[in-house]
């Protein structure tokens, strides 16, 4: 339509000038700091630490309203519209490296470019919370949503997902967003989600723990220590449980006792104080006594003075002191769950899956059942194929024989032994119980030659390729649970993993998670601890607990199948998977394949009538690289990509920099407190392996003593708007002049090279003559700048391919690997 072409005329305009585009369709963009105000609003927000970013200019101009009356400041007002250039990873990364903005608040209706905004949530929020509203829960406000924006609303259940796995917030009222920013401003995120309630009065009591429970939370269990310390200075008639009443005619001396003692329980990860106005109860003094105690006390504290005129003062007493108050104890109690949910996502980050680590799938297996199955125009895979290809990755599957008579049936089941299962083996069906295609517990050859014929009847003819005969595990025993584990494609996040609850009746109980792979031990535990069938794997009323361990392993190593295979299976599932207190078993699956003659890569947004392949959302840890390797004195290092935990080595090997190679990598004399601060490197640690991938060097020996010594780094960063990335090295002193920085140039040309860029970049000074003069044997041109006294390089993959020699360099083995090789 016109819209559309008007768009795409602009953004070619803006990209021949290298100008990046907010919008269109929004309200334009305030910077309250600087006084800018782009935007058609009347008012200029007040400065404040929060940015905010809407996709509604409707919502923009309403908060903007309300903040001027409420005296809320931001530090940018950004209305991001419709996303035609600029998209939230853009802006997320922009608001992460202004200091300015302490927190992000985004009202999202749809997520674009799913990919972009996971890589620059989970790297912001490391140190910046972002807090989302997120509407469209309901199928209706998706629709209205996708409506409104003109973009595909994916599931909310991904989206739910993905916000966890990148260490985003989701709440459900505007109000939570603020509310959840000042908390986090002024109390510390508790450690788990057991909050201890103190009131005086039973009523808010009640309605503050079904607020907790139901948005997630649990009262804490009162220790005996702390129960006997309360005996102590309570009236024998108070609560004696949690919520800790300490009854209407409480004073402040008793109010401050009270939390002293509350906050020592070792079971309690937070406190909510609420205080009604009574006569014997005075809400100013009880404020200044608990602003005293809470000086002392590492956990966070919420208030509720719940009243008008009464408890004014009070409140203000408790907001000076940093402590948050609320009108109503069951939003404090709400927000103290919100509050442990954010560490709960923010844990995740530093899950860094590893690429089939010890795993090693029988992959010519895997390709001939694919390739079998593309030759014959084929998308559904048998179900004796899909066992197979299960197998590939160790998730055990029972024995299988296919028969094409009935007397082949018999004899199979003989073989294996009764009772057996006898199914329908059909390339074209895939829920054989819904045309009777499954026979249970026969116990001898001749109802196992009835089962056949029953089958085959049944079905048209074209359907029957003769059956399966397996054996018959009993799914009925008291220990027995059936499972479902499976993924599918999403529209915006690619190959998305569902577990819960199987057997015929899953779509009927909807007991499930979802998580978004690859998966470690860990996310597939937790995926599992989100479901309600959890608590019963674990062992409930006399059954014995399911293998929780094998379990795990095989929701991994179901993760690894759909990594590996993402480009070729659009659906796979296991149902039931049987799960007892040894084993764990695929009982059936079924696998169905992107039809081969109708596909297209995509990355974003793109439209296509071809059928749509959308990658992965999250790249796993690349343990592909880690190798060991030689320099030129002999020396052995241990080459691998940067983890979250590797921060402590990244402050220890910035203490052993000198001044000179600071200035030569950085151009400046960045300090060596502003290099080390946890602020930059959590930053610098936590890569997706998408956008930026890091390289780090470590000394082999001293990783034998369990003190690890790193010596080297280097990253690859893409450039926004081209398909060219821009390297950095580092190379402690001691180690210069082995070859080392040479060698992690060569792995970063190599990983550009996988990734289908055009060429990497690079700017050094004129005086670093050492790693010019490596670039360039490399094939990097240099270009020296006489304005900015700079050496510009430019590695160009097209340019190295038409100069390539069949010969690969003596001096690595390794460089076979490379499209041209390389000598240093």
């Amino acid at each position: 339509n016109e819209g559309q072409q008007l768009e795409e005329e602009i953004y070619d305009i803006a990209q021949r000038g290298r100008i990046r585009v907010v919008g269109p369709n929004c309200l334009g963009i305030q910077n309250p700091i600087t006084g800018l105000n782009a935007t058609f609003a009347n008012n200029l927000a007040r400065p404040g630490n929060v940015a905010f970013i809407s996709q509604s200019g409707a919502m923009c101009t309403s908060i903007l309203d309300w903040s001027l009356q409420a005296n809320v400041g931001f530090s940018a007002f950004v209305s991001i519209g419709s996303m035609m250039d600029v998209s939230w990873g853009d802006i997320i990364y922009y608001l992460g490296d202004d200091p300015n903005t302490k927190a992000i608040a985004i009202y999202m209706e749809s997520i674009g470019d799913a990919r972009s905004f996971m890589s620059a949530a989970s790297e912001v929020a490391m140190t910046k919370p972002i807090i989302v509203i997120k509407p469209g829960r309901t199928s209706q406000a998706a629709k209205a949503a996708a409506s409104h924006t003109g973009s595909l609303a994916g599931s909310d259940d991904v989206l739910e997902a993905a916000f966890k796995r990148s260490g985003v917030l989701r709440v459900n009222k505007i109000r939570d967003v603020f509310e959840i920013v000042e908390l986090l401003g002024k109390q510390p995120r508790p450690s788990g989600k057991y909050l201890t309630i103190l009131t005086n009065a039973g009523g808010p009591g009640v309605i503050s723990t079904d607020a907790l429970i139901e948005s997630g939370g649990q009262l804490a269990w009162l220790s005996q220590d702390t129960m006997d310390k309360l005996n102590e200075i309570l009236p024998s008639h108070w609560s004696h449980a949690n919520p800790i009443d300490i009854l209407g005619d409480a004073t402040w001396e008793r109010y401050a006792k009270a939390v002293e003692i509350a906050a020592e329980n070792p079971y309690s990860d937070g406190i909510l104080i609420i205080l009604t106005p009574q006569s014997m109860t005075d809400p100013t003094k009880t404020a200044e006594a608990i602003a005293n105690v809470a000086k002392k006390i590492n956990k966070p504290i919420l208030a509720s003075w719940m009243g008008g005129q009464t408890v004014t003062e009070g409140r203000a007493i408790l907001d000076a002191a940093g402590i948050p108050t609320y009108d109503y104890p069951d939003s404090a109690a709400e927000n103290f769950t919100y509050m442990y949910q954010l560490s709960v996502n923010l844990a995740q980050l530093y899950e860094t899956p590893r690429w089939c680590a010890d795993l090693h799938p029988s992959t010519a297996v895997v390709d001939t059942i694919i390739a079998t199955a593309q030759s014959q125009g084929r998308v559904i895979l048998t179900e004796l194929e899909s066992k197979r290809l299960l197998s590939c990755y160790s998730i055990p599957t029972p024995a299988i024989i296919h028969c094409r008579t009935a007397e082949e049936a018999a004899l199979a089941a003989s073989s294996i032994g009764f009772p057996v299962v006898v199914k329908l083996h059909s390339e074209t069906i895939t829920h054989k119980s819904d045309v009777g295609g499954v026979k249970l517990n026969l116990n001898s050859p001749e109802q196992v030659r009835d089962a056949f014929n029953e089958i085959q009847q049944g079905v048209e003819k074209d359907d029957f390729f003769g059956v399966t005969v397996q054996p018959m595990l009993d799914t009925t025993a008291p220990d027995a649970f059936e499972l479902i584990i499976g993924s599918s494609l999403d529209a915006q996040f690619g190959p998305v993993m569902l577990f819960g609850l199987g057997g015929t009746l899953v779509e009927v109980f909807q007991d499930s998670s979802i998580a978004l792979p690859p998966l470690n031990s860990n996310l597939a535990h937790l995926m599992m601890k989100n479901t309600k069938i959890y608590q019963a794997l674990k062992g409930i009323r006399g059954r014995k607990p399911a293998d929780i361990a094998a379990i795990e392993k095989l929701i991994v190593n179901f993760s690894h199948l759909v990594m590996d295979k993402w480009m070729f299976i659009k659906e796979v599932e296991i149902n039931p998977l049987l799960a007892t207190p040894d084993s764990v078993i695929a009982l059936d699956a079924r696998v169905i394949l992107h039809d081969s003659n109708n596909m297209m890569e995509v990355d974003d947004d793109e439209v296509s009538t071809q059928t749509q392949i959308i990658r992965p959302a999250i790249r796993p840890y690349p343990a592909q690289y880690e190798q060991h390797w030689l320099t030129k004195k002999g020396r052995v290092l241990l080459i691998r990509a940067i983890m979250p935990e590797d921060e402590p080595l990244v402050v220890d090997f910035h203490k052993r920099i000198s001044e000179e190679s600071v200035y030569t990598r950085w151009m400046s004399n960045l300090k060596y407190d502003e290099r080390a601060s946890h602020s930059r490197l959590i930053r610098v640690c936590h890569v997706d392996y998408d956008r930026d991938i890091a390289l780090v060097a470590l000394d082999e020996e001293s990783c034998a003593g369990n003190k690890c010594k790193l010596v080297a780094a280097a990253r690859l960063t893409k450039v926004h708007g081209k398909n060219v990335a821009e390297y950095s090295v580092l190379v402690e002193d001691e180690w210069q002049g082995e070859g080392v920085g040479g060698k992690l140039l060569m792995e970063l040309i190599k990983h550009g090279e996988t990734d289908g860029l055009d060429g990497i970049e690079g700017i050094v000074l004129p005086t670093n003559r050492a790693m010019i003069h490596t670039a360039e044997k490399m094939g990097f041109e240099s270009v020296y700048d006489k304005e900015l006294n700079v050496v510009k390089q430019y590695y160009s993959y097209k340019e190295a391919a038409q100069n390539c020699t069949e010969t690969p360099p003596k001096e690595d083995y390794q460089l076979r690997r490379f499209t041209c090789p390389i000598n240093i």
